[in-house]
């Protein structure tokens, strides 16, 4: 029995474009990804401002501190044991104090209320790899007898979160 001609040629340009569909499936292509994470260190604070009036005393004490809880905080750490310190630009006026206070997020310290000067304080230690946020913040102002009257006045408190490792 013999093959005619036609029917051979076809069979074998029909195994030709068999291998080639077979062939094509097979072919792969790669690429190598770069990539890295660069240390993250970001605070923020939930409002632009407080305001804290110390207006009453008790006869025969000094004027009432005042305190407030009304803002939050948040952090991103990436590193191990980064910290938050806290300052101010300029020293307070004579006979007035403020204090701040952060919560400390999850397995971190807080080192609870500081006297905030030009000089930064360490308000949170031990901050490891999380990111949280609705932390506390609480500020207390007080003030001497001797301090006499202040007018309106301002200061901006400086947070700086600094890396661990």
């Amino acid at each position: 029995m013999s093959m005619q001609p036609r029917t051979w040629i076809r069979g074998v340009l029909v195994a030709i474009a068999l291998s080639a569909v077979r062939s094509a499936a097979a072919q792969t292509a790669s690429q190598t990804v770069n990539f890295q994470v660069d240390a993250i260190n970001q605070i923020s604070v939930s409002a632009p401002s407080v305001t804290l009036n110390v207006t009453t005393a008790t006869a025969g004490s000094a004027p009432t501190a005042v305190t407030s809880s009304s803002t939050t905080w948040a952090v991103t750490c990436n590193q191990t044991g980064a910290k938050i310190t806290a300052s101010i630009g300029s020293a307070m006026p004579s006979g007035v104090t403020l204090t701040a206070s952060l919560g400390a997020p999850a397995g971190a310290a807080s080192a609870g209320a500081q006297t905030l000067g030009t000089v930064a304080v360490d308000l949170v230690t031990g901050i490891t790899k999380l990111n949280q946020s609705g932390l506390s913040v609480t500020y207390s102002l007080s003030a001497t007898a001797a301090a006499g009257v202040v007018t309106a006045t301002s200061r901006t408190v400086t947070y700086t979160i600094t890396g661990g490792t």
